[in-house]
């Protein structure tokens, strides 16, 4: 007799969840765009799949730092999206543009706990990481030395830590986008997509 294996979670499970999506997606985003070395990074495995993550002590406080942000705005809910660009080092061209964005369930509290699948989280995950990995077989090759930033968009009214910094949507003018997977934790929702600079 099959079974289907239903959990529940909590406002703070599926931050949990979304938080650890973007931290390993970050990093596969700069393994597979070759923003870093190679031989820079560590295989571990995660949601059934090999991912590579960065050894680099800077890049991990940095990293660290944005996501234990992050995370408390979207237990807050008051993260809209998360945009990862890549740059280039002499001009500040952007070329790239990572877009996460962050749909909420406004109607959930601390206390709420919905019946969810963990299988559909993670079959979700998944395909988004696996897309992530696949990008490098239609995203132009980046010939000149690129350096990345990440942007994140908040309600407009929160106040925002001192050491972050307004800055502009970086977009990329005649951009081609490709709208990858999404996946759903039925307290947040991901929509992911790419744009890139036309050649």
């Amino acid at each position: 007799m099959a079974t289907s294996c239903k959990n529940s979670i909590t406002l703070r499970g599926s931050t949990e969840i979304v938080t650890e999506f973007f931290h390993y997606g970050l990093h596969s985003i700069l393994y597979q765009r070759g923003l870093y070395p190679p031989e820079t990074f560590a295989h571990t495995q995660q949601w059934g799949l090999t991912m590579l993550v960065s050894c680099d002590k800077d890049l991990q406080t940095f990293l660290g730092n944005i996501l234990c942000q992050v995370k408390t705005w979207l237990t807050d809910m008051t993260v809209e999206k998360l945009v990862l660009v890549v740059k280039e080092v002499g001009t500040n061209n952007v070329v790239e543009r990572w877009q996460f964005d962050v749909e909420c369930d406004r109607t959930v509290t601390k206390d709420t706990k919905r019946e969810v699948k963990d299988k559909d989280i993670q079959d979700g995950i998944r395909a988004v990481i696996r897309q992530i990995t696949a990008s490098v077989t239609f995203l132009p090759l980046l010939e000149t030395p690129c350096c990345f930033d990440i942007l994140v968009y908040t309600d407009k009214d929160l106040e925002v830590p001192e050491e972050w910094g307004e800055t502009g949507p970086h977009l990329i003018y005649n951009s081609e986008e490709v709208k990858l997977k999404s996946f759903c934790t039925s307290v947040h929702k991901v929509n992911t997509a790419v744009a890139f600079k036309k050649h």
